[in-house]
């Protein structure tokens, strides 16, 4: 049966568009993840994916990737739906985290490419996601 995460992760997303808010996306970095690495903090990287600042936006079951810019520079953005730690709107907060959990990072492990190994993801992540979405006092629904 497949994960209902990819399909949670595009509700919230509608649910923030429609309602004209800005959908952010936090994310744990591990060597699937295609984004600028001089963005990542504590491991973790938060990106606004709203229509505004996205181009080509493709939210599949198993990659979220889409054109953006970095410091004015464009970048290519891909990131395993597995990585994903929370979403939520940047205006009330209200999302959704979701557990990193090992079991995620080795369904991906087949993509790691030659020479690489796959990190393991750990409860930490979603403490941090569901922490930083704090500060913003969200209303974050933790999801195993």
């Amino acid at each position: 049966m497949s994960s209902t995460k990819p399909y949670l992760i595009r509700a919230i997303y509608e649910w923030c568009v429609d309602n004209g808010h800005t959908p952010y996306l936090v994310v744990q970095v591990d060597a699937h993840t295609r984004v600028p690495r001089e963005y990542v903090r504590d491991g973790q990287i938060v990106l606004n994916i709203s229509p505004e600042a996205t181009h080509q936006l493709m939210m599949g079951n198993d990659e979220i990737s889409f054109q953006t810019r970095f410091g004015g520079a464009p970048f290519q953005v891909s990131v395993p739906v597995a990585a994903v730690a929370a979403i939520y709107a940047r205006e009330n907060g209200q999302g959704m985290a979701f557990e990193v959990t090992a079991e995620e990072a080795s369904a991906t492990e087949g993509k790691v490419g030659a020479g690489e190994t796959a990190p393991e993801a750990t409860e930490p992540a979603v403490e941090r996601a569901v922490e930083h979405a704090t500060k913003r006092s969200v209303h974050l629904t933790r999801v195993k």
